[in-house]
C-alpha cells in the first residue's frame, strides 16, 4: 500500500468496527468479546487454525449469524437489525468458501445475477417495464460489461459456468460480488482448491480489487503464503479469542501465534 492510502486507512469513521462481539452456541462460546476496525482502502486478512472462529465472525458480518453481544458498525451504522438480504445493497459484498455460482447460467449472467441484487427493482416494476427499470437494466449491463473486460473474461462469456476450469469459476464469483459495487468485499477462503500459480494470480485480483476499484477487503484464509502478500494488518483468532493483530510481519513473529499454529504452550 502507498504512502498516503496507508494514511487514509487510518483516519475517520472505520468502514467497518467489530465491536465486543459475542457468539454463543449453547454452552459453547465460539466468539469470546472480539474487537477489531478495517478502515478504508485496506485489505485486512482473518486468519486462525481450524475452530478458531473466523467463519463464525465472517457469518456475523454477513448477517447470517446475530451476536449474542456486542455490535457490528458498517460506515458507522450498525447493521445488526438489517436481514441477511439486505446487506448487499447496504454495499457489502461477499464470495463463499465454496464456489456459488449457478453452475448452468453463462459467465454473463450469473455477473447479472449479482448487479441485480443489489437494484431497487421490484417485481411489479420490472413487469411494467417501467422507464427507470428500462434504464436500470441498461446500467447493469453496462457494468456487467466492465467487469468481464476488467476481469478478462470476454473468451467465456457466454458459456456456461459449469465447464469452466475452477480458477475461472472464482474469477467469475469475484465478478458476480463485484457487480453489487460493494464498498467493503469479505472474502472467504478464496484461495482453496486453487494451484500455486491460481494462487498467484488471486493475489494480484485481490490487489486490483483495492487498488483499481476502491474497495476495502475482509480477506479470511487458510492459505498464510497468500494472506502475508496482499494484507495490510492481519488480526488472528483462536479458540473464539483475538490472540493478535497487527501488520503481517508483526503477526508472524508473535509467540502467541506460533503456538496457536505449531502447538506448544501459550
Amino acid at each position: 500500500m502507498n504512502a498516503p492510502m496507508r494514511q487514509a486507512a487510518t483516519a475517520g469513521t472505520p468502514v467497518i468496527a467489530v465491536e465486543n462481539v459475542t457468539v454463543r452456541f449453547g454452552g459453547i462460546v465460539a466468539l469470546d468479546g472480539i474487537e477489531f476496525d478495517i478502515h478504508e482502502g485496506e485489505i485486512l486478512g482473518l486468519i486462525g487454525p481450524n475452530g478458531a472462529g473466523k467463519t463464525t465472525l465472517f457469518n456475523c458480518l454477513s448477517r447470517l449469524y446475530t451476536p449474542n453481544d456486542g455490535d457490528i458498525r458498517f460506515n458507522g451504522t450498525s447493521i445488526l437489525g438489517e436481514p441477511a438480504h439486505r446487506i448487499a445493497g447496504m454495499g457489502i459484498g461477499r464470495t463463499f468458501q465454496n464456489v456459488a455460482s449457478f453452475s448452468n447460467l453463462s459467465v454473463r449472467d450469473n455477473i447479472r445475477v449479482g448487479a441485480h441484487s443489489a437494484s431497487r427493482s421490484d417485481p411489479v416494476s420490472d413487469a411494467l417495464r417501467l422507464p427507470w427499470v428500462r434504464k436500470g437494466e441498461r446500467d447493469i449491463d453496462a457494468r456487467v460489461q466492465e467487469l468481464i473486460d476488467w476481469l478478462e473474461l470476454n473468451e467465456v462469456a457466454d458459456l456456461p459456468v459449469s465447464g469452466l476450469p475452477f480458477g475461472t469459476q472464482k474469477r467469475v464469483e469475484m465478478a458476480r460480488a463485484m457487480a453489487t459495487e460493494p464498498k467493503l468485499l469479505l472474502l472467504d477462503e478464496p484461495a482453496g482448491g486453487l494451484n500455486h500459480d491460481e494462487v498467484e494470480e488471486l493475489g494480484k485480483l485481490i490487489k486490483m480489487v483495492r487498488d483499481e476499484k476502491g474497495v476495502t477487503v475482509l480477506l479470511v484464509e487458510h492459505h498464510m503464503a497468500l494472506v502475508m502478500s496482499v494484507s495490510d494488518r492481519v488480526v488472528v483468532l483462536n479458540f473464539g479469542r483475538k490472540i493478535a493483530e497487527g501488520t503481517p510481519e508483526e503477526v508472524q513473529k508473535n509467540p502467541e501465534v506460533i503456538a496457536a499454529y505449531l502447538g506448544g504452550d501459550e
